[in-house]
């Protein structure tokens, strides 16, 4: 009963009686005490109908105490902030910049300018040198140089620009904008730098990746004298982890240790971030077990840590030991997984996520799933992406659209890759550079040429990715005279310094067009060390054109800069073997067994319903292992019917019975993964198989004649580019 009588009464006390002339200062003082005790909106909107009932909100006084009150509490909602602030007759400069404080720290700054703007129209007051640091903060937080700029100028003119708070904030807004050296102009010129001084410069420093500048700074702030805060030791820490300095990161955790620098969840995070991107997991574990409260952050940096480290083990059981899993969580599985050749964990932890229903697909999460799409040719699974994109209203940005035509143009859809980049206004030079390598590993090297040249009627300029694409495409078309123009107009008309990739790309060029004398001239010019890929490429083009002598010395200069790259030494004992000479092969094995090294197995996947089915070489795993070898030996006997003799030439192991031979050849992986197709896809259904080595010149003569006798559309994906074959034809036209 007592309980029933207390339900619902007010949770704080109230004065109640009207405001006078004679009363107001004391009923101020009331009604200040009473806001300064609110704990929750409930409280607040309390005060706020009391202070309309008696009159007391129509003092500038005691309404701006409420309002900032409701903007600035934890508990309060910015929208409520502002309708108050809206019902204020004339409110003064402090309210104003309470409210473009809030917004400012919000997850809206743009309504920061807005309010600004207001302010110079309707308050009687001008700003001040709270207004601008607010406004300043606004613009840091939306990257928007031009307007902090004008702000910047504005300050200046109202002969505020040298006030230190306001230089403070623009030290902050020009680092965060990229422009160190007019951040240090601005950091020199303060006569009194106050800790937030150096803080700032420190934090400019580091998140415009100079963090050697950042340290160097922080020992000279030391040598002053500046007592440090918490607030300083994270930004040194955070440059500890980008140097990647273990030792010194470990030395300022002493020395806060010794100064007895406040320490706050923050900072234990900050160390927490250091030991992770320095290497030193132990640490960082320890550190964890350590921590007397750990947020998001914590979890997730240490979950990071792990999958950096490729302990995908540790990670997945940091993950789900976590208490609350937010998207950045998943975030960081997914693109770990992506990003170290295991994209079919991403999209089975991707699907978990959907399935879970805990956390919703940000953008980062829909980049990294759709990069996993692509390099397993999960067409369906990517399409449902795109669908699901358009109905939860996803903005299509640049980052979005890039993934969107990687993956479909990887997936052997190159028509819907043209779709997407052809329905977006806004491209960058990622989306264009995109659209470009997708036409070039579909062999399309003039579509390529062509879109080169209309994103320069568009004024993107081309980077160094787009011109590795282009280089790539007249490769794989064999546009040799046009790649040799690309490649020498890159620096003295577009600006781009060719790099390795590029020198690796124009010796692929030549190579396959078979003046491997013209590539090798081009290696000895090159201004630096050539790298692994441009001898890999030589190496490769001697396999093509059968040059034993040219093979081995490039062979040679690649396993000096990698050693254990087995890679070259298969392709010299392919080379070896097609002109057997076995008695090499045989030494090559045998370096390779004695040195551990082990041949990359070849590997076909072909997406069947959503599902992807992975193949090795002479596979007996699957489910319909029986139904796929029947289907093989049908495959045989309708090839030999109209002419087909296997290419034993391409068996590159010493196999002495012929019958031997033509069995090797018939399990390689991609026909195992197209005779699965066969059984497995309605008659329409274009058969799409992706391979992570090249495909083997017998594998690809059995398609063209597969895509013929069945009528079937086979698209087939190796390490390099893409074959359609129709019709008994490859788009390739055998040239790859």
């Amino acid at each position: 009963m007592c309980a029933m009588a207390g339900f619902g009464a007010p949770a704080i006390s109230l004065p109640n009686f009207p405001v006078t002339s004679n009363n107001l200062p004391f009923q101020n003082h009331q009604i200040l005490s009473v806001i300064d005790r609110c704990s929750s909106a409930k409280e607040l909107k309390q005060v706020h109908a009391h202070m309309l009932r008696t009159g007391l909100f129509f003092d500038p006084f005691s309404a701006s105490k409420l309002f900032a009150a409701s903007a600035l509490s934890s508990f309060s909602t910015l929208q409520y902030a502002h309708d108050l602030f809206d019902q204020i007759p004339q409110p003064n400069l402090y309210t104003w910049n309470t409210l473009i404080r809030a917004y400012a720290s919000s997850s809206d700054p743009f309504q920061s300018f807005v309010l600004f703007l207001e302010l110079l129209d309707r308050c009687d007051d001008l700003p001040n040198n709270f207004t601008f640091p607010f406004v300043i903060k606004a613009a840091s937080e939306l990257k928007a140089s031009r307007v902090g700029k004008a702000v910047h100028g504005m300050a200046i003119k109202m002969s505020l620009g040298m006030d230190v708070y306001i230089l403070n904030s623009l030290v902050r807004f020009y680092g965060v904008c990229g422009d160190l050296n007019m951040a240090e102009r601005l950091f020199a010129s303060i006569a009194s730098k106050d800790v937030v001084s150096w803080n700032s410069m420190i934090s400019a420093f580091t998140q415009g990746n100079c963090p050697e500048d950042a340290l160097d700074l922080f020992l000279k702030m030391e040598g002053e004298n500046v007592k440090p805060n918490s607030v300083t030791m994270v930004g040194v820490l955070s440059a500890c982890a980008k140097k990647l300095d273990l030792e010194f990161g470990r030395w300022v955790c002493e020395y806060i240790e010794r100064k007895e620098i406040r320490v706050d969840l923050t900072l234990i995070n900050a160390t927490l971030d250091m030991y992770t991107k320095c290497g030193s997991i132990d640490d960082a574990q320890k550190l964890f077990d350590e921590m007397p409260e750990r947020d998001v952050f914590s979890w997730t940096t240490m979950l990071d840590g792990y999958a950096k480290m490729g302990d995908f083990d540790a990670a997945r059981q940091v993950f789900d030991t976590m208490p609350v899993k937010e998207i950045a969580a998943w975030n960081v599985l997914i693109s770990a997984y992506e990003q170290n050749g295991k994209p079919k964990e991403a999209l089975a932890t991707f699907n978990e996520l959907q399935l879970r229903k805990i956390a919703k697909p940000d953008e980062v999460t829909l980049v990294s799933t759709l990069s996993a799409c692509a390099q397993l040719g999960a067409i369906d699974l990517g399409g449902w992406i795109h669908v699901y994109m358009k109905r939860e209203g996803i903005d299509l940005n640049c980052h979005l659209i890039t993934s969107l035509v990687d993956m479909y143009a990887k997936c052997g859809d190159l028509e819907k890759a043209l779709e997407v980049f052809h329905s977006v206004e806004e491209r960058d030079v990622y989306v264009w550079s995109a659209m470009i390598a997708g036409l070039g590993m579909h062999g399309r090297g003039k579509a390529a040429i062509d879109l080169f040249f209309k994103m320069q009627e568009a004024k993107v300029s081309p980077n160094s990715v787009t011109f590795t694409n282009i280089l790539c495409a007249c490769s794989h078309a064999g546009l040799v005279d046009a790649g040799r123009v690309f490649f020498h107009e890159m620096e003295p008309v577009y600006g781009v310094v060719p790099g390795t990739k590029h020198y690796a790309c124009m010796v692929d060029i030549l190579g396959r067009a078979g003046l491997l004398g013209e590539a090798m001239e081009l290696i000895n010019e090159m201004p630096v060390t050539p790298s692994a890929s441009v001898w890999g490429a030589l190496l490769g083009a001697c396999r093509l054109h059968m040059n034993v002598e040219l093979a081995e010395l490039a062979c040679d200069r690649l396993l000096k800069l990698e050693p254990r790259n087995h890679g070259a030494i298969v392709l010299l004992s392919n080379i070896y073997a097609k002109t057997e000479r076995w008695d090499k092969v045989s030494e090559l094995r045998n370096l390779m067994r004695d040195s551990d090294l082990k041949k990359e197995p070849g590997c076909s996947s072909v997406e069947v319903n959503g599902s992807v089915h992975e193949f090795l070489v002479g596979d007996n795993s699957h489910p319909l292992s029986s139904k796929i070898y029947s289907k093989l030996d049908e495959i045989a006997a309708k090839l030999k019917s109209v002419g087909y003799e296997p290419n034993k030439s391409h068996l590159l192991q010493l196999v002495e019975e012929d019958d031997l031979k033509e069995q090797a050849l018939s399990l390689h992986s991609e026909k195992l993964a197209i005779a699965f197709g066969l059984i497995s896809l309605a008659p329409s259904q274009p058969i799409r198989v992706v391979k992570n080595l090249r495909v083997c010149g017998d594998c690809h003569e059995v398609a063209k004649l597969v895509s013929r006798v069945y009528g079937r559309d086979i698209l087939l994906r190796d390490r390099y580019r893409f074959h359609h074959f129709r019709d008994g034809h490859c788009s390739c036209m055998d040239y790859w």
